[in-house]
Order: C-alpha cells, then sequence, then structure tokens
C-alpha cells in the first residue's frame, strides 16, 4: 500500500527514510508533485519509470538542494550560472554536460551526455532533499503522458499501491512544470516552456524572447514529447462554442457556459495554477473536453504548450 505522510518533521523522516532505502516517494514542489528516487542508485531510478509506464528514452529531472550541488553534477557556462543564481531555487530546470565523476545512475539521462537540474523552492521539498543528502531524480507523479498532479490527491489516484508513499504538501502554488533551459555554445535555448515565462528569462539574459528559439523534434530533454499530460478524454482548443456534448473550460470573462474555468477573471498565474486540477475535474466527466483561447503571452505560453500537448494525437501505449 502506499502511504500517505503528513507535512510534519516525522513524516519528512519517514520520506528520507524511504529514499534511503531505494523506494520511489512523491514529493510535492511548487511546481507539480515529482516522483523521487535516488538519482545514483539504478534500481530506484528503474522503479520511477516502471511506476509511471514512462519511456526509456525520455530523461529525468534532478533535483538537488543548492546551485553548489548541481555545479557537482553539471559543467554550467555563465549564462546557466547566471540563471541560477537568479532563479533559483524556483520553477527553472537547466540543461548541461554532465561533470566527469557525477555518480548519477545512467538511466537518469536516458543515455545523453547532458543532465537536467533543478532547485526546488517548496520547503517540503527542500526539507527533503537536506534530510536525504543527495540527488533526487523526480519526473511529475503520474502515470506517464497522464495529466500531472498538483495535489496529493492526484497522484493516489493515479500511482496508488504503484509508490511508497506521498508527502501531502497540499495544493502546488505555480501549478505547471519548470521552464527548461538548454544551451548551445553558451546562448540559452528555451526547451519546454513552464512557470517561469521567457520574457522573465529573456530580462536577465539581455536578449529579447523570440531569440530563445525551440529545440527541434529530437528529445534532448524532459517533457519534449509531443504527447503529453493528457486526460482520456479528448481534448479540442480555442473553442469558443462547445458542441453539446463535450465539457467546456472557459477563461477570462465571456465564457459564462463554461462548466469549469482556468480563471473567470482572466488572469494567467491564476490559470497555470488551476490548469492541471481543472483538466482532472474535466476528465471526471467522462465527456470530451474543449477549452476557451488563452492568450499566447507570459506563462500563457506554458499554458497553451500543455494544451496542445494533451490535445495530440495519443500513441497506442496513451490510450485507454
Amino acid at each position: 500500500m502506499t502511504e500517505l505522510l503528513p507535512p510534519d518533521a516525522a513524516g519528512v523522516a519517514r520520506a528520507c527514510a524511504l529514499l534511503r532505502a531505494g523506494a520511489v516517494v512523491a514529493l510535492p514542489t511548487e511546481t507539480v508533485y515529482g516522483l523521487a528516487g535516488d538519482a545514483r542508485n539504478p534500481q530506484a531510478v528503474t522503479a520511477i519509470y516502471a511506476a509511471k509506464g514512462r519511456p526509456a528514452r525520455n530523461p529525468l529531472i534532478v533535483h538537488v538542494g543548492s546551485l553548489a550541488a548541481a555545479e557537482e553534477l553539471a559543467v554550467l557556462c555563465a549564462a546557466a550560472r547566471t540563471c541560477a543564481r537568479t532563479f533559483w531555487p524556483g520553477p527553472l530546470t537547466l540543461v548541461a554536460p554532465l561533470r566527469p565523476g557525477h555518480g548519477l545512475a545512467a538511466s537518469v539521462t536516458a543515455g545523453l551526455p547532458d543532465v537536467a537540474l533543478r532547485v526546488p523552492a517548496h520547503p517540503l521539498a527542500q526539507r527533503v532533499l537536506a534530510g536525504f543528502g543527495g540527488p533526487l531524480a523526480a519526473p511529475s507523479a503520474n502515470p506517464s503522458g497522464r495529466i500531472s498532479p498538483t495535489c496529493a490527491a492526484h497522484v493516489m489516484a493515479g500511482l496508488d499501491g504503484r509508490i511508497a508513499a506521498v508527502l501531502d504538501g497540499g495544493a502546488c502554488p505555480v501549478g505547471v512544470e519548470s521552464t527548461i533551459l538548454g544551451f548551445e555554445d553558451g546562448r540559452a535555448v528555451l526547451l519546454r516552456a513552464g512557470g517561469l515565462s521567457a520574457e522573465a528569462l529573456a530580462r536577465v539574459l539581455g536578449a529579447p524572447p523570440d531569440a530563445l528559439r525551440a529545440s527541434g523534434p529530437v528529445v534532448t530533454a524532459p517533457g519534449q514529447l509531443a504527447s503529453h499530460y493528457a486526460p482520456r478524454a479528448p481534448v479540442r482548443l480555442d473553442v469558443r462554442a462547445p458542441a453539446q456534448d463535450e465539457v467546456w473550460i472557459g477563461f477570462g470573462p465571456g465564457c459564462d457556459g463554461a462548466a469549469l474555468s482556468l480563471s473567470e477573471r482572466g488572469d494567467l498565474a491564476e490559470a497555470a495554477a488551476r490548469l492541471f486540477l481543472v483538466l482532472h475535474e474535466a476528465d471526471a466527466t467522462g465527456r470530451a473536453i474543449a477549452v476557451a483561447p488563452v492568450p499566447e503571452v507570459g506563462l500563457g505560453v506554458a499554458i497553451n504548450d500543455r494544451l496542445r500537448r494533451a490535445a495530440a494525437p495519443r500513441p497506442p501505449a496513451q490510450e485507454a
């Protein structure tokens, strides 16, 4: 059975003990819940992939407690260090070349020469990292390809009986996964839109947001699969007039007939925080899902990225 751990000293201690024993434990971060395991233990990393049903070609994000801990695992260029000093702890993942002698299990990076690193801001995640004393591989704590979890109940609904424990830290305040930034010859490249806007990154890097061009079709970092974050029901986007058999998710004023809303006042931060919660609620109706237009600016870029992946054609393994 999967244990549900309280967000106190005893719960953190139990989570750390399970992680040291090679088990996997779901932890809250400010973005979504992550399914954590010892990033140095091949069996623990294999257990993460198995619990999620995650393709082995899809690398994992490694969570650490500080910039110094990140630099023990990877070689960060000057631009990466600038971003880390500005935005860590927080919803930013940096992809950088592995440092010789890093000690990570090979399956963490799916055979790639780079590793994705993040310092989470959530106080419970920080307490677990400090108590565990090492790097934790932690993709989102949901079955692969399905809607990401933003509360402990979402994790239990998808993974109960498949993982050791869930540390219940309440709702995740950001609500969408981290922004992933890679580097080509020292130049920043946006690999995945997320909880930190491209505009905020561009200001620190001294470049226009469109200079952080998107990556190509090859998977070089977590969260780049075309179909991902998907409900069981089909999803239709940019819908202003839903069909009779669809459950409509609204955004902003003018969606009075919507059964659910990302943000009635049109607030993108609220919409990001509610995105996966609302998708879970819509999917529970058993009806097809229609989503109102969301502006492609700021956090709207990350929201639309997740919605497009949710609406993408499903590979056979994700159907059913």
